[in-house]
C-alpha cells in the first residue's frame, strides 16, 4: 500500500501531517485533514473481545469532544492477530452496526517489515515499554498532538472512557 501512495521515509518524516493513508472505501485520505485536531490513532478489530467496549466508548468521546474540542479518532483495521480477516465491506457493516461516528481506514499491518509507514512513524515517536517499538495486540491506542506529532501511547487495557485527562494537556 505505502509504495503506490508515495509516503515520505518515516524516519525523516517530521508529523503524520506528511502522510496519505486509504480509508475503508478506497480512497487517498491526506493526513493533514488533522491539522489542528487532537487525534487518537488505534488499530482495530471487528473481532477482538475489545471491539464493542471500545465502538462504544469511542463513539462516546467523539459525542463529548468532536465539536467541542475538535477530537478526531483513526481507526486502522488490523489482522496481524488473527481478529480482523473481513474485507473492507464486511468491516464497514460492522462498524454501521455500531454507529461508528469516527474514521476508519484500510486494513494495514502494525508490525514488521509490512507495517504501513504511518504505524512506524508512531511507533518510533512513542515505544512501548518492555515491547519496544511492538504493537502487541489490537487497540493499542496513541494520542496525536494538533501538530501531528505522537505524544501518548496506551494499551488495549486502557478504556478510551478514561482517556478525557490524558487528552486535557492537548487541547
Amino acid at each position: 500500500m505505502d509504495q503506490k501512495i508515495n509516503n515520505p521515509n518515516y524516519t525523516l518524516a517530521q508529523t503524520l501531517h506528511e502522510f496519505t493513508v486509504i480509508d475503508l472505501k478506497g480512497n487517498l485520505v491526506k493526513l493533514d485533514k488533522y491539522k489542528g485536531n487532537v487525534c487518537i490513532y488505534v488499530n482495530t478489530a471487528t473481532n477482538s473481545p475489545f471491539t464493542d467496549m471500545h465502538y462504544k466508548q469511542f463513539n462516546a468521546l467523539m459525542d463529548k469532544f468532536a465539536d467541542e474540542k475538535g477530537l478526531r479518532i483513526l481507526a486502522f483495521p488490523c489482522n496481524q492477530f488473527g481478529m480482523e480477516p473481513g474485507t473492507p465491506e464486511s468491516i464497514a457493516a460492522h462498524a454501521e452496526k455500531h454507529n461508528v461516528k469516527f474514521d476508519i481506514f484500510a486494513k494495514i499491518d502494525v508490525n514488521g517489515e509490512t507495517a504501513c509507514d504511518v504505524w512506524k512513524f508512531i511507533k518510533a515517536r512513542v515505544p512501548g515499554g518492555a515491547h519496544g517499538n511492538m504493537i502487541k495486540n489490537n487497540y493499542t491506542k496513541f494520542i496525536v498532538s494538533k501538530q501531528g506529532i505522537p505524544v501518548q501511547r496506551y494499551g488495549p487495557e486502557v478504556e478510551p472512557g478514561e482517556f478525557e485527562p490524558f487528552l486535557n494537556p492537548y487541547w
